[in-house]
């Protein structure tokens, strides 16, 4: 049976603020700078709005609900969601403005630029990705609603800061150039094969709280451990394989117009 519902006060607050912040910053704080127009555009704010509404998804009842009490392969969408959906989104939604006048700021740029270097960037995120699922944390988070939180929020700074280098729009924090942008992402599809790993070929639950959980929809433990597995490793590798791909794509796309162009000047 699904959990009865319930308000996730600290979800809503959290949606709320930042989405009145957004609106709040293009709206008020944009024209007060002398930001020039268009100080945002609708593709944006879609896409901020859409990686919003995406971590309220996975992070409200019933879905939180399911992966906090019920299944363990709930509970790992919710984490590739907030890490590979979520994230690159809202930065992708945030105007280059925004995020230069972050960067900016003398006390945030020198704490964030190193973090975001790309392989500092790479072991932090793997590092916290592996850590949090690691069996002594995954119990504690399911019985501990604000441990519970502030993992969530953990992994959501740390997608930020490993998407950094992907998506930045702002010369303060360069974007890698395409060529190391599809290594780069390429790197993070391959750490998570380990423990996905343990996750899919499995023969013991590795978690006690899920063992002992109430099952849902037929799905007995191993099975449901066997599918978080899965999504770990092959949902979260279609995601990046499919940025790699559409960067591919622009690259060549680039890359063929530059000589196209090339062609021309040399007949003049």
């Amino acid at each position: 049976m699904i959990p009865a519902w319930h308000p996730h006060y600290d979800v809503w607050a959290f949606v709320l603020v930042v989405g009145y912040g957004y609106l709040h910053t293009i709206r008020r704080i944009g024209p007060a700078l002398g930001v020039p127009k268009p100080r945002v555009i609708g593709k944006q704010v879609a896409l901020f709005f859409s990686g919003l509404v995406s971590l309220w998804v996975v992070s409200d009842w019933p879905f939180h609900d399911i992966a906090e009490q019920r299944l363990f392969l709930f509970h790992m969408i919710e984490h590739m969601t907030l890490a590979l959906v979520s994230a690159p989104l809202m930065i992708a939604g945030t105007p280059a403005w925004v995020l230069q006048r972050i960067f900016n700021h003398p006390r945030i740029f020198p704490a964030l630029r190193p973090l975001t270097r790309p392989l500092a960037a790479f072991f932090i995120f793997n590092g916290i990705m592996v850590g949090i699922h690691w069996p002594a944390i995954v119990d504690l988070m399911v019985t501990s609603g604000i441990y519970h939180f502030a993992v969530h929020a953990l992994l959501l700074a740390a997608a930020i800061v490993m998407w950094i280098p992907v998506l930045s729009p702002v010369p303060e924090i360069k974007r890698l150039d395409p060529p190391l942008r599809m290594l780069y992402l390429f790197s993070h599809s391959l750490l998570p094969t380990v423990p996905a790993s343990f996750l899919t070929f499995g023969r013991e639950p590795l978690y006690r709280f899920y063992a002992e959980a109430p099952r849902l929809w037929g799905l007995d433990a191993i099975t449901d451990q066997t599918l978080a597995g899965l999504v770990m490793k092959l949902g979260g590798g279609a995601i990046l394989w499919g940025v790699l791909v559409v960067t591919w794509f622009r690259w060549y796309s680039y890359e063929q117009r530059w000589e196209a162009l090339e062609r021309e000047l040399r007949k003049e």
